[in-house]
């Protein structure tokens, strides 16, 4: 559901997007909608992306680690659930992140984040939107 909203919005409003994975993914036909597989292997597609990113890009990754990389770099991250990541709350999420995988390495069970549901795909529609709308306007 959201490579959907992502789909629609790259057509509505002539925004380039690549899909990066270590598999080849089925996409819509469209000249703003592209996919870049990269080879297999661990954090080859997050360490692409970070090379590629610039500021001003915009990042959909549930992976705070990718998160941080790229708003490091000026980009801004989002995730599937609607939640942006900034300079301002990336570390604070980062720490929490590690602390929780430190705990299930000691045998914790921490459970995991639940299904997505309407509530999320919403906030992530609304932050996207908002996202978009707050761009500057480009030469055309």
């Amino acid at each position: 559901m959201i490579k959907d909203i992502l789909y629609r919005a790259a057509v509505r409003v002539s925004l380039p997007l690549t899909l990066v994975a270590n598999r080849a993914l089925q996409i819509p036909r469209s000249p703003w909608i592209r996919m870049l597989q990269v080879p297999h292997g661990f954090d080859v597609a997050d360490n692409h992306i970070v090379t590629v990113v610039t500021a001003g890009d915009l990042v959909i990754t549930a992976d705070i680690p990718l998160a941080a990389a790229v708003v490091e770099k000026g980009a801004s991250a989002l995730n599937p659930r609607g939640e942006l990541y900034t300079r301002d709350n990336v570390q604070g999420l980062l720490d929490m992140r590690n602390f929780m995988d430190t705990l299930r390495s000691s045998g914790v069970e921490t459970g995991g984040p639940s299904a997505l549901g309407n509530a999320e795909r919403q906030a992530f529609a609304s932050q996207l939107d908002r996202w978009i709308g707050a761009r500057p306007p480009t030469a055309g």
